[in-house]
């Protein structure tokens, strides 16, 4: 008897990182609806969806020393269990999706997310959210100094303060080699 050998398909291989897309940090809601179609087409693909966010102890000690004066009063941003912290309206958490906690910059920092990346065999990684020249870059630059086969920056599903601070930042990931499409072009090449 013949047995046949399944390859697996690239989305078995990728994960979405949605990164701090908490009330917040959400400068530009614009970018909300694209965060909500990719999240529901890598749903649909089967591709594995990690919420990336930061919560904060409320006196801030595990905040950067350079914020921390910001929680002498009680009211840093996102502090664990406050509305600031939690997703914005019209992204919601699935069973069976990943959230992790950070409290720098970048999602790699001091957590488990290169062990659970390994661990589930993820080669390629997708990213959406904000900030663009914080979160995004950091855990982008991590990210490819950690070897991953394909990191992917969908660039009208991130934002920054500016679209001069999110082009300058995009063009600076585009040189290490970071695929930059559209929502429009990775819908497409997501099918």
């Amino acid at each position: 008897m013949e047995t046949t050998r399944s390859t697996p398909c690239k989305w078995d291989e990728t994960a979405l990182l949605v990164i701090d897309m908490q009330n917040d940090f959400l400068l530009a809601k614009a970018v909300v609806p694209s965060v909500a179609k990719v999240v529901s087409l890598a749903r649909e693909r089967g591709i594995l969806v990690i919420w990336v966010v930061r919560e904060h102890d409320p006196l801030g000690r595990d905040v950067e020393l350079f914020r921390r004066h910001l929680y002498s009063n009680g009211k840093g941003l996102t502090m664990k269990g406050a509305k600031g912290a939690e997703l914005v309206e019209g992204l919601k958490i699935r069973e069976g999706e990943y959230k992790l906690v950070k409290t720098r910059f970048s999602a790699f920092f001091n957590t488990n997310l290169d062990a659970l990346l390994k661990a589930t065999r993820i080669k390629r990684l997708v990213i959406v959210g904000v900030q663009t020249p914080n979160c995004i870059r950091q855990t982008v630059f991590d990210a490819v100094a950690l070897d991953y086969e394909h990191v992917t920056v969908i660039v009208d599903a991130t934002a920054a303060a500016t679209p001069e601070i999110h082009s300058s930042n995009i063009r600076d990931m585009e040189n290490v080699g970071v695929a930059t499409p559209t929502l429009q072009e990775w819908t497409c090449a997501a099918t």
